[in-house]
């Protein structure tokens, strides 16, 4: 039983409120128990970031950039055991885990090396200069289903900007962010640079964002949530970055290799029982190429192993908890009363853990609730259609507006169909996670501002304009 602490001005110590359990998705039993935040214990955070924000500030760029290349390495030789936590208690698959990691790694080397660059002025027009200074503490609410990457997405760029932080992380996957946290400490950052806190989500944040001392909120999560983050923000008028829901189409159009895309699509959505704002959640096909398409994926996604994630040879392992599966029955209940077809999987394996079968639904109609809530698990609804515009109607049709797919061959048809989706990423013939060196924008209800790339880091950071007489 692994009983993690907060850490809090440099030393790691247990929380004001008590402890409570971390819960194995795949057995339902406590794995480890984390501490409980109270209000104490947040003024104490909000004080040691204010003590050191000056001082880490005026910190030379190239020396903030050397401490987070150190923490990487650091970070790196951890992955084996932190990646067995990881599994415990998310239910990832021990290559899932280890390839998080891996990103996170990669993560915080992209900012160290890009630190020096994006924090000297720039020239305009030899009278005006734009000069970048950090935006000041940074309260950052990381979720559960990826807590290495999206930490590390928001820890780099902002240290490397000369920010302070306060991390409230994911309750039921600790182990990730206390690895980077005690990966930054031993790799020389200075005492109160960085807090991390666990405890009532709720309580922690409206606590943080009443403070005038935090100048920025960075929050990834659901959009109801997001929504009232920012309402909270608009009282000191804090500054936001948003990433929010997603319920990203597929547009399958007749000209692709269809083989191909299902194999990309089902490698890409059962990547962690679905548990992906990014992953792919509707799938229109073409009606020329729609059964064909369908019988191929169900072909495919019988060959996904479902079990326990400590198995090598499993492909899924469990959702994170008992409301996962419970909503997979109520997505396709709803979706199969009014008309769609169960053509795979559609129940749990077994009785223990929060497992659900990879799930195929066809003939799905835009009014079934699985068409615009997003699914954020293991379940695939399929819809056909005939021409681009109905296809990109479809894609659409929806409030959120963060990853799209597309496959198609001709040129033609991308670049109109690229064109008029309304998403913050269109991916064409591919899907991927987002790589630190670009943005990963949300548009509409998926969020505001950018994590990723040099816009992400442009985030942590105050823009001044210069101007002096000519000569």
């Amino acid at each position: 039983m692994t009983q993690y602490r907060i850490f809090i001005d440099g030393r790691w110590r247990e929380g004001a409120l008590g402890n409570k359990a971390v819960i194995n998705p795949a057995t339902e039993q406590p794995v480890a128990t984390i501490p409980v935040a109270g209000p104490r214990d947040l003024d104490d955070a909000i004080s040691a970031a204010v003590g050191t924000r000056a001082a880490w500030a005026k910190t030379e760029v190239p020396q903030r950039a050397e401490i987070l290349r150190r923490a990487a390495g650091i970070l790196a030789g951890k992955i084996p055991e932190t990646a067995r936590r990881m599994v415990s208690e998310q239910g990832k698959t021990l290559a899932e885990a280890n390839g998080e990691l891996a990103r996170a790694v990669e993560t915080f080397v992209w900012a160290a090396e890009h630190a020096v660059e994006l924090c000297k002025p720039t020239d305009i027009d030899g009278r005006r200069a734009l000069r970048y200074g950090p935006v000041g503490i940074v309260a950052g609410f990381t979720p559960w289903n990826y807590p290495a990457i999206l930490t590390a997405r928001k820890l780099g760029p902002a240290l490397a900007a000369g920010c302070t932080f306060i991390l409230k992380a994911a309750e039921e996957a600790p182990a990730a962010a206390v690895a980077i946290v005690e990966s930054l400490q031993d790799a020389g950052l200075p005492d109160g640079v960085v807090s991390l806190v666990f405890g009532d989500p709720p309580m922690i944040s409206t606590y943080l964002l009443n403070s005038p001392e935090v100048r920025m909120v960075s929050f990834t999560g659901s959009t109801q949530v997001g929504k009232e983050i920012a309402a909270t923000a608009a009282k000191n008028l804090q500054s936001c970055v948003l990433e929010l829901g997603g319920h990203s189409p597929v547009l399958v159009f007749e000209d692709t290799d269809i083989e191909a895309a299902v194999r990309a699509i089902c490698e890409y959505k059962f990547e962690y029982a679905g548990q992906s704002c990014n992953a792919p959640s509707r799938i229109y096909v073409q009606r020329t190429r729609h059964d064909e398409f369908i019988r191929e994926l169900v072909a495919h996604a019988k060959g996904i192993r479902v079990g326990s994630p400590e198995d090598p040879d499993v492909d899924m392992g469990p959702m994170i908890g008992a409301r996962g599966p419970a909503r997979m029955r109520r997505l396709q209940a709803d979706a199969v009363e009014k008309g769609a077809a169960l053509q795979l999987g559609g129940h749990a394996p077994n009785a223990n853990g929060y497992f659900w079968l990879p799930t195929i639904l066809t003939n799905v109609p835009q009014s079934a609730s699985i068409m615009s809530e997003e699914p954020f698990g293991p379940i695939l609804p399929v819809a056909a259609f005939d021409t681009i515009d109905d296809a990109i109607a479809l894609a659409n049709s929806t409030a959120y507006g963060l990853a799209s797919y597309v496959f198609c061959s001709s040129q033609e048809t991308l670049n109109e169909v690229t064109e008029r989706l309304e998403f913050g990423s269109v991916s064409i013939n591919m899907l991927k996670g987002v790589s630190p060196d670009v943005p990963n924008p949300g548009i509409k209800e998926s969020g505001i501002g950018h994590e990723g790339g040099v816009e992400g880091f442009r985030a942590f950071q105050n823009v001044k304009l210069t101007n002096k007489v000519p000569n």
